[in-house]
């Protein structure tokens, strides 16, 4: 999993990534829910080379996964938005440095997921954060609308505020007393109650406040002002010969309404590259990087989405991108739209997933290709899915989610779908989750998804939102409407086959990183605290008193675990240790 904050990325690094994917992986890059990009079937002993060269190109992997803060989301429209108040990419870009191999985050109970939307209309999801920041302005000063504790998973929960408006140069000392709450109390012994929402259940919104003020007097910095550069508009290839006219005017048309987005520099427009399943090959990845080179600006921003959003391509251009782009097969319209469905890997790579999610998705948007194109123009209308509970694919927030499971018939199982509606982000932090309708055999989902669709457009009213019509409808509505398709007695052969796939469905679930468990022995801990002391020395020496602390801190810590392991005592926090 490489690490791209915020999704930020060059089409240096996008070479880079592919060539890596060729020499050490599946020659397959795949862009995830949180804008990184995972490459699958790397030799373990084989690592240690690909950091060293990734590093080449300024590409980390460090703190992609494990129980750290993980990758940045961002706003892909940051810094080009009409609708922001200021750029939050200096911002996110000084959060993501700042705590990249802190002492405070190295070793937490859980991960720790933090977003920055670009505006009001809040494209990040800052309410199924653990923090979410959305930019605003007071009085002429710069700072952010906060909220705390929100989360997906089997259990979503809606962040709650904790700031109206924190000034930009209280960001990292916030958020720094945020994680060291979050560390010496958050839950450790069992992981499904790890997460920085249950923490906030606890002890109360009102609680973690106190618990922050008393964090602030171990802080290193009580402000913390984040230098800008002064903003540029990036050199653009100008040269090359544009084209007159498109290869495909209609095709052209739909593609210029759905996936180019105007900027708020004049003359300037943001392409949107929808991918199936976030998937791209890497001889694909490298003729996109040339692409960019020579008709926009050289820079990328990956999406939550699981697509690619070209910057500061100028409108003369236009053209002849989509040209360059259609003889590539990645000028598809209808980014961002019902036809741009996301899904986590499921099945594919995850030992934690139930059913194939890729496998779901590529048929439903089969479905939708062919039968319902007109929804390419439908911002507002959004489908999901996820292979497990864990809502890696977001399905919790979706206008029509699909979260993998089984199902029972007879002594066999099968792969199944439960469907969830009426999920949305309703800006501004504030957002809602879907309702679970019904289970129902995996197959069938096409035929539940046709009859969703048809529905809701012959009753769809005044261009209501999606969530809007399932609220006037109601739950029941669509139950009565689907409940046949749950039945499993009249199951067929296809039925047994997931999506995807050619044998019969097996389910087997193994251990992954979400639900990952460590073995704590004595000699371990004990090594560990060496370790620690070892690292406050190291800093005490050079005279970083925050972080001394801490390492000597947490030294005493592991110390006091190893001496309890083999004791009755609770160590299912620091602060209980």
């Amino acid at each position: 999993r490489i690490k791209l904050p915020f999704g930020k990325l060059s089409s240096r690094q996008l070479r880079r990534i592919a060539d890596i994917s060729d020499e050490y992986a599946s020659s397959n890059l795949h862009i995830t829910t949180r804008q990184d990009i995972q490459i699958h079937y790397v030799s373990l002993d084989r690592t240690p080379e690909l950091w060293a060269e990734l590093e080449q190109d300024k590409i980390t992997l460090r703190e992609a996964c494990g129980n750290t803060v993980r990758n940045i989301t961002g706003s892909p429209l940051a810094g080009i938005d009409p609708q922001e108040p200021f750029d939050i990419s200096p911002y996110a870009e000084a959060v993501f440095e700042y705590f990249l191999r802190n002492p405070i985050c190295q070793d937490m109970g859980r991960k720790f997921k933090i977003s920055f939307s670009s505006s009001d209309q809040d494209d990040s999801y800052s309410f199924v954060h653990d923090l979410g920041f959305i930019p605003k302005l007071e009085n002429g000063q710069r700072g952010f609308r906060v909220l705390l504790g929100g989360g997906i998973g089997s259990q979503p929960h809606h962040a709650e505020l904790v700031h109206e408006f924190l000034p930009t140069d209280q960001l990292i000392p916030f958020t720094e007393s945020v994680l060291r709450v979050f560390d010496q109390y958050g839950e450790r012994a069992r992981r499904h109650k790890a997460r920085m929402k249950y923490l906030l259940q606890d002890v109360g919104l009102e609680g973690f406040r106190e618990l922050i003020t008393e964090q602030q007097q171990s802080l290193a910095h009580h402000t913390y002002p984040i230098t800008l550069d002064e903003p540029t508009v990036p050199a653009v290839a100008g040269e090359h010969k544009t084209a007159a006219s498109p290869k495909n005017q209609e095709t052209y048309q739909t593609w210029l309404a759905t996936n180019a987005i105007p900027q708020k520099q004049a003359g300037f427009y943001a392409v949107g590259i929808k991918l199936t399943n976030g998937d791209i090959s890497s001889d694909l990845a490298r003729l996109l990087a040339d692409i960019v080179d020579t008709w926009g600006s050289g820079e990328m921003r990956l999406s939550i989405e699981q697509n690619i959003l070209l910057r500061f391509v100028p409108e003369a251009h236009l053209i002849s991108l989509y040209n360059a782009l259609d003889e590539l097969g990645l000028a598809n319209p209808g980014y961002q739209s019902p036809l741009d469905i996301v899904a986590c890997p499921g099945t594919d790579t995850c030992n934690l997933g139930i059913a194939s999610s890729m496998g779901l998705a590529k048929e439903l948007e089969r479905v939708l290709q062919l039968e319902f194109p007109q929804l390419a123009h439908d911002k507002n209308l959004v489908i999901k899915i996820s292979g497990c509970m864990n809502a890696c694919g977001q399905h919790t927030l979706a206008s029509i989610g699909f979260q993998g499971m089984t199902v029972k018939a007879g002594k066999l199982i099968a792969p199944a779908s439960q469907l969830l509606l009426g999920g949305d982000r309703l800006g501004n932090g504030a957002g809602r989750f879907a309702d679970k309708i019904l289970k129902m055999p995996a197959r069938r989902s096409p035929e539940a998804l046709r009859r969703i669709l048809h529905d809701y457009q012959a009753n769809r009213q005044n261009e209501e939102q999606f969530y809007a019509y399932y609220d006037r409808q109601e739950k029941d509505y669509f139950y009565q409407m689907l409940k046949d398709l749950s039945t499993t007695d009249n199951l067929t052969e296809a039925d047994f086959i997931d999506w995807g796939n050619e044998e019969k469905y097996v389910r087997a679930i193994g251990v992954g990183e979400c639900a990952g468990v460590t073995v704590d022995l004595v000699a371990t801990l004990l090594i560990e605290a060496q370790e620690k002391l070892d690292n406050a020395t190291q800093a005490l020496s050079n005279e970083r008193f925050a972080d001394s602390i801490y390492w000597t801190y947490t030294a005493m810590l592991y110390a006091a675990k190893g001496l309890l392991t083999p004791t009755d005592a609770k160590l299912n926090t620091q602060q209980a240790i």
